[in-house]
């Protein structure tokens, strides 16, 4: 059986996600542990370039499937030419994010080349040749671990799961001959909401804000948020009552997310809400109610105003920073 790791890197709007890089530096430790080869897939339009970035993080040899039908992402025509690119270099197990896009080519993928399929995983060991993948179950009330047994197994990595490690590999890049199926479905336009703000699920840093906000003015969290270099969330309650769009919304009905530091503000924490936060490395919490749920889930408690307490972090932040 082979022992390679092959990792699909998302390429969008110019350049590559971040959990990318995640996706290549797990997949550089997994060839090492079994003596084999980390094989990067890049599709796309225009990509020959932005691939040799990827040489950085480990990999030995990096497949373009560079054209004009791969511009945008289609379920029909990335699975159609991956699937060949993974059955040509019949890999052990092939990574990707665990994005909107990764989730649904994973599973494409899985169906197409009869593949066993592990999804949204947050941690990763070997027993002898055989992958143990820890993930989330039951909307996050349980960790399962899976174990895959037969090749290709296919799995998705949750963003900021997994440690970033620069390694530089030989990075050679091939080009591959893209000869594409008459496809049945198109693009007709992406709309991308908030263009330039940091990806909540790849965010360092994540303030939210619930209920006890009060209303649509977040620019307390969106201040502290800035100064840290993270992003704005909002529990489920602050979505339904308006004040933050639903792309922004942390939860089980939301985005999961494992930022290195989350802040819940105004949030009571209902299990839904920590479902989507729990794999975060420090929870911080900020309530007025000293009786509120999310204490108990969190590293770190401050009871009071929100409203006076943040901006008094946002200011020591500034200090530690020296802005």
């Amino acid at each position: 059986m082979s022992q390679d790791i092959l990792a699909v890197a998302e390429y969008a709007g110019g350049f590559f996600r971040k959990v990318s890089f995640e996706a290549l530096s797990e997949g550089r430790r997994m060839a090492d542990t079994l003596g084999g080869k980390l094989v990067v897939l890049v599709l796309g339009d225009g990509v020959q370039e932005a691939a040799k970035q990827l040489a950085a993080y480990g990999a030995d040899k990096i497949l373009v499937a560079d054209h004009s039908a791969l511009k945008d992402y289609l379920t029909e025509t990335f699975t159609q030419v991956a699937a060949e690119m993974i059955r040509k270099e019949a890999p052990a197990f092939v990574l990707m994010g665990a994005t909107s896009q990764g989730k649904d080519l994973g599973a494409a993928l899985s169906a197409r080349l009869n593949a066993p399929l592990a999804t949204d995983c947050i941690s990763l060991r070997f027993d002898g040749q055989k992958a143990v993948i820890t993930r989330p179950m039951y909307g996050g009330k349980i960790l399962a671990d899976a174990v895959i047994e037969s090749s290709p197994g296919i799995i998705t990595l949750r963003p900021n799961a997994f440690a970033l490690a620069a390694v530089a590999g030989s990075g050679q890049i091939e080009s591959w001959p893209v000869v594409l199926d008459k496809a049945r479905t198109s693009c007709l336009g992406r709309q991308i909401e908030s263009a330039g703000k940091i990806d909540l699920t790849e965010a360092d840093a994540v303030i939210s804000g619930g209920r006890g906000m009060g209303g649509s003015d977040f620019s307390v969290l969106e201040s502290l948020a800035s100064v840290m270099g993270g992003a704005v969330g909002a529990s489920r309650s602050a979505v339904d009552e308006g004040w933050r769009p639903v792309s922004d919304q942390v939860g089980q009905t939301g985005k999961v997310i494992s930022p290195n530091i989350y802040m819940a503000c105004g949030i009571s924490g209902a299990i839904q809400h920590f479902a989507g936060m729990q794999t975060s490395k420090v929870i911080v919490a900020i309530n007025k109610d000293p009786e509120a749920p999310i204490f108990s889930k969190a590293d770190y408690g401050l009871v009071g105003n929100l409203f006076e307490i943040v901006p008094m972090i946002t200011e020591e932040v500034k200090k530690l920073k020296g802005s």
